[in-house]
């Protein structure tokens, strides 16, 4: 029987050797993002062998909705113990996360044994670093103009230290505090997140980014090394009142922490139509497609 329970900073180390096993792009695959957004779906983790699970038990049919699991070992096993342990619930097995090279591997192992659905809105969009950074190019155009117009402000960029922590958690909540939908799950819950990203921000080995203008907070941005090759941002707020704000933090972010990797993984959009828009405007190499696999 596996025993789910509530991640903790303890977890880290054996968490991210099976991270680090697997490799995985996706977004989900973070120790950091696991332990900030676990109020969302009311997430809890377990351990069976080598293998790292993390599961979303608060959905809204109830039934166990889990990320494929990390590590190491015999995955078919792996998967009857899911199984198994979903069948007790009243469920059948959901995997989310699912990318092509998994789907090919289950496809082989359990042929004909599950459905597909592509997740559109869960899959992450990925940059070439070097194109990012760089932003040349006509594709790039509108950017490097919303980066001209924001260099024209007194404005600086700095790494993010102990120092700025209470300012930059002030401009988020004024941030949250100035949505009318504030109320939302899913905004109450980003708010746990940015205050579990600060209050472990050195543990969890995060880096940030933050712009002031005239000496005021005005964009921060938050990520860590996600896999062997990818840089992943996990959070960006910036005060759209100066203009190029959004522009000139996932910019400066970009030079300043991943240019010693190939990619840049900035999320999903979660359908969320300004953010798809958003992300597409900045011309990803490619979506990772992720999948939802439901055995029958």
């Amino acid at each position: 029987m596996l025993g789910f329970r509530d991640i903790n900073i303890s977890d880290k180390e054996r968490i991210n050797a099976a991270l680090r096993s697997s490799d995985f792009m996706g977004c989900e695959y973070s120790f950091a993002n696991n332990m900030a957004w676990r109020r969302l779906a009311g997430s809890k983790i377990a351990f069976y062998k080598d293998f790292y699970i993390c599961c979303a038990f608060d959905t809204e049919d109830g039934c166990p909705y889990f990320s494929f699991p990390a590590g190491s070992g015999d995955c078919r096993e792996l998967i009857g113990v899911l199984r198994d342990f979903a069948a007790e619930t009243g469920h059948p097995l959901v995997l989310g996360g699912v990318t092509a090279p998994t789907l090919e591997m289950l496809g082989e192992l359990f042929p004909g044994e599950f459905d597909v659905l592509y997740d559109r809105d869960g899959s992450d969009y990925i940059y070439l670093s070097e194109d990012f950074i760089s932003m040349k190019g006509k594709k790039y155009h509108g950017k490097r103009n919303h980066l001209a117009r924001f260099r024209e402000l007194d404005y600086s960029y700095s790494p993010i230290t102990e120092k700025d922590f209470d300012d930059c958690i002030t401009f988020c909540t004024s941030e949250y505090n100035s949505r009318s939908d504030s109320a939302d799950r899913s905004f109450i819950a980003e708010q746990f997140a940015i205050n579990t990203y600060f209050s472990y921000f050195n543990e969890l080995g995060l880096k940030g980014g933050v712009i002031r203008v005239g000496g005021e907070v005005a964009a921060v941005s938050i990520g860590e090394q996600l896999n062997s090759q990818t840089f992943c941002v996990h959070i960006e707020k910036a005060d759209t009142r100066f203009n190029g704000a959004y522009t000139g933090i996932a910019n400066m972010f970009a030079q300043a922490e991943a240019s010693g990797y190939r990619y840049i993984n900035r999320e999903e959009d979660l359908g969320i139509e300004g953010l798809r828009k958003s992300k597409l405007s900045y011309n990803p190499a490619f979506l990772l497609d992720k999948h939802i696999v439901t055995f029958k």
